[in-house]
Formats: structure tokens, sequence, C-alpha cells
């Protein structure tokens, strides 16, 4: 048995509170700042408020305020928060982690530099941690994996990746269960890349369904289109895995089937569809109540590193007409006009 610490109680960090505790391991889950409400209805009730199932029995609660006693004895920590809250992690919670101890991370993203590269949040943290004299074991979980749907103990795929085989073979034993299965991969950036990618690819999908509820009205639905630009993200997601130096079938795989999972449920896809009808991007945030998604913020991300390497020369626009347009819809406010030509071939 191991003593799990989760630190956020977000909706994929609360989720991974089920297969670590069905797993018999001691499992604390601390709230970040924004997380109060949540803490105090685990606190109550047992149960994430967004969850319709309870959590198992025996979890611990803790507002942020009790992060060192909840990372007491920690044999590793999973951090659950969003990509938006990757500055507060490296401030707030990797200082009072014990030197040595595995961190797991859920959060999705890439960070774009000043000369045109992608770094992985783990990278990231790296930096943070040399500055400290820390050092700790940073790992990531990737794959196809809603929330919800591990919390109804779907069968689900995933893959942890860190640098130490032996430390994500302790982090599989910890967390595999019979419908949670586990790859493990010293490919960081190749996992993290893969995963990141689809962000945007995935809102270019939803894209063709908002398109076709304006041409043929909501109760039709039209699935060429969707497999279309789903075929094109899967070309273009392989020449940025290239261009990580990362790109294998393996990784090819989690970031295709994370793609797929994506399209199915979600607000990128939600925004997907109401810019495809016709919103600008403006209109489509104000009617998700104004939410910043992560996804956005990725594929602009990735979008300024293709620019860049553009000019650079070491990349090419022709390969990458569906991402280059989906920035023009975000950044420039341009209407949608899917570039389909731009996406046949010819075989020489």
């Amino acid at each position: 048995m191991a003593v799990i610490t989760i630190v956020g109680a977000g909706m994929m960090g609360s989720a991974l509170v089920f297969p670590a505790r069905e797993n018999q391991n001691e499992v604390r889950l601390v709230g970040t700042p924004l997380d109060r409400d949540i803490i105090r209805h685990c606190l109550a009730t047992g149960r994430h408020p967004k969850f319709e199932v309870p959590f198992p029995e025996g979890v611990k609660y803790y507002q942020i305020e009790a992060l060192k006693e909840a990372l007491l004895d920690a044999d590793f920590v999973i951090g659950g928060v969003s990509s938006f809250g990757v500055a507060w992690f490296a401030e707030a919670v990797l200082p009072n982690i014990p030197d040595h101890t595995p961190v797991l991370t859920v959060t999705k993203g890439l960070m774009n530099t000043d000369d045109g590269q992608l770094l992985t949040y783990p990278a990231i943290w790296q930096k943070t941690l040399d500055a400290l004299g820390k050092t700790l074991s940073l790992n990531a979980i990737g794959g196809p994996c809603t929330s919800y749907e591990l919390v109804a103990h779907d069968q689900t795929e995933v893959t942890f990746c860190g640098e130490n085989l032996e430390v994500l073979k302790r982090l599989k034993a910890a967390m595999q269960t019979s419908y949670y299965h586990i790859s493990i991969t010293t490919d960081v950036v190749g996992v993290e890349s893969a995963v990141a990618l689809k962000n945007g690819y995935a809102l270019g999908i939803a894209l063709t369904i908002g398109l076709n509820q304006r041409l043929f009205g909501n109760d039709t639905l039209h699935f060429n289109s969707q497999a279309a630009v789903f075929g094109q993200a899967v070309k273009e997601m392989h020449k940025l895995l290239a261009f990580q130096g990362a790109l294998t079938l393996d990784n090819l795989c989690v970031g295709v089937g994370d793609l797929y999972v994506t399209v199915y449920g979600g607000r990128t896809r939600l925004i997907g569809i109401l810019l495809g009808r016709g919103l600008t991007i403006d209109e489509a945030k104000a009617e998700l109540n104004g939410v910043t998604l992560e996804s956005l913020v990725v594929a602009e991300r990735v979008a300024s590193v293709i620019r860049y390497q553009i000019q650079q020369g070491v990349l090419e626009a022709k390969d990458f007409p569906l991402l280059l347009h989906i920035d023009e819809i975000l950044r420039e406010k341009k209407a949608v006009q899917i570039p389909w030509e731009s996406f046949t071939y010819q075989c020489e």
C-alpha cells in the first residue's frame, strides 16, 4: 500500500482518487485555493460535487493550508492542476515536496519559447527544481481519459512517462486496476507532446459539426467531413511529433486516441461547434460564459511555433493548413473556411 497525495480537486485529479483508493492505497486529496468549495463538499458528503457516485471510503480531504500535513510521508504526489495552474504548482507545491519523492502530473499542455521551441510542463518544472536545488522525479500521464468515464470505470488505456523506469513501475503498481490500464515509457517529450497537440485539432474537427448544423439543421449528423479533418489532423500531428524529435507509432497513437475522445466531449467540442455555426471566437466564449479554454491556449502556442519555424525554413506552411487556419479563426477572428483542397495529395 502506498500513500498518495493528490494536489488539485478538479475533475481529473479527483477522478484519479478512484483507482488510487480502490487499489488499497491511502489517498489524500488536497484542494487548490480555487477548490475550497469542492473540498468542503467532499468533507460533508464524501462525494465530488460533479460526480454522481461517492468517493471510495477512507479518502482524506485537505484544504490548501494543510498541504504540508498532506504531503507528510507521501510515497508519491499527483499534480491535478490545469495548465493555468502550472506556475502556481511550481511556486506553491514543488518546494514543499520532500526530495526524491516522485511526482505524477495529469496536466496536459506545452509552452512555447521565443526561439520557436515547444517545452513540456515537466521540463518547465525541472527548471524550478534546479533553481531550488531540489531533486524530484517528474512524471506525467498521457492518453485518452475523461474524468467522468474513469469514475464510471470504463476501460481506460493511459501512458505514464518519466525518466526513471523503476519509478514508473512503482507508480503503475500503485495505480493500475482492472479498468485503468497503464503503459510506461521514458519518452516524456513524445507522450506529453502527443496529448497536447491534439487540442487545436479536436476543435478543428468540431468545426465541421457546426458547419453541418448551420447547413442542414441540428438533427443532421454527417461524418465524411469529420473524418476528412480527422485524417488531416493526424498528418499534422505526425509532422509535429517529428519536429519534436518524438515520432513513434506509440506516441502518435497516444495522441490520436486522445484526439478521438476529445472530439466526442468537453468544451473544446462545444466551442468548435459554435465557431462552425458562424460565431466569432469572442461570441463563442461568451456563449460558454466566458470560460478560458486550455485547448485554445495550447493551439495558439503551437501555431506560433509553427509560424516561427516556417520563417526559419525548418517547417513548411503546406504541411499545416488545418492548424494555421484554426489559428486565424482564434487570433484574427476570421470566418471558418476549412481549406479542403489543401488536404489532398498526389503520389509520385
